[in-house]
């Protein structure tokens, strides 16, 4: 398994086949636009900060909203319906998280999740190794609220996505507000990329922080 960071909510991950999780653009955001290439391209939701597909190389394909989907090599993803905002999506409307099981491991990309989770959702989400998880606030979940989803959940590895960076012109907070809330010893600051195996997984919850 590897996953990479493409900055923002963007991420690729390679299990045998490439998928690729919320492209942007680059420039809309500030940002450099990610070299990207995909067999399937996962779309949480049609902000345009999240669905720009186009930059995206191959002849893949778009995987977009809540359901079951089977891909080659076994892996199979779970569109879970949640909501962009604390309003059941009043203001910003509705978000698709998916659940990605492969290689014997089970990520959950949030998206833009607006909201802690309710039971519901937590029993339908079920065990996670890989929480992918928004802590910039503002359209977003805060620091305090995805400290709050992390232990609804209790991964394995969380990876903080949707925080200020250099270059990003969108209102975030950083991503310190989030790392605050965790033992310093459990925070790991990796590269772009990262290749593991499920025997790598620590035994109690690791922060990731990926960098550009």
């Amino acid at each position: 398994m590897q996953i990479k960071w493409h900055g923002h909510a963007c991420f690729e991950i390679r299990t045998g086949i490439r998928v690729v999780i919320d492209p942007h653009d680059g420039r809309s955001i500030g940002l450099k636009t990610p070299k990207l290439r995909a067999d399937y391209v996962l779309i949480t939701h049609d902000h345009f900060d999240h669905n720009a597909t186009r930059v995206v190389e191959g002849a893949f394909k778009v995987i977009k909203g809540p359901g079951l989907y089977t891909l080659p090599g076994g892996i199979k993803i779970k569109g879970i319906e949640a909501y962009h905002d604390t309003v059941q999506g009043a203001k910003r409307g509705k978000i698709t998280m998916y659940r990605i099981d492969s290689e014997s491991m089970h990520m959950l990309h949030t998206g833009d999740l607006g909201h802690t989770l309710s039971k519901n959702i937590i029993d339908e989400i079920g065990s996670v190794d890989v929480l992918f998880v928004p802590v910039g606030g503002t359209y977003t979940l805060d620091a305090k609220q995805a400290y709050e989803v992390v232990r609804e959940l209790n991964p394995k590895v969380v990876v903080p996505m949707h925080y200020k960076i250099p270059g990003l012109t969108l209102g975030l907070a950083p991503v310190e507000e989030f790392l605050k809330m965790f033992p310093s010893e459990s925070i790991s600051f990796v590269g772009n990329s990262v290749e593991f195996f499920r025997e790598d997984l620590p035994d109690s919850t690791e922060i990731w922080v990926f960098n550009l």
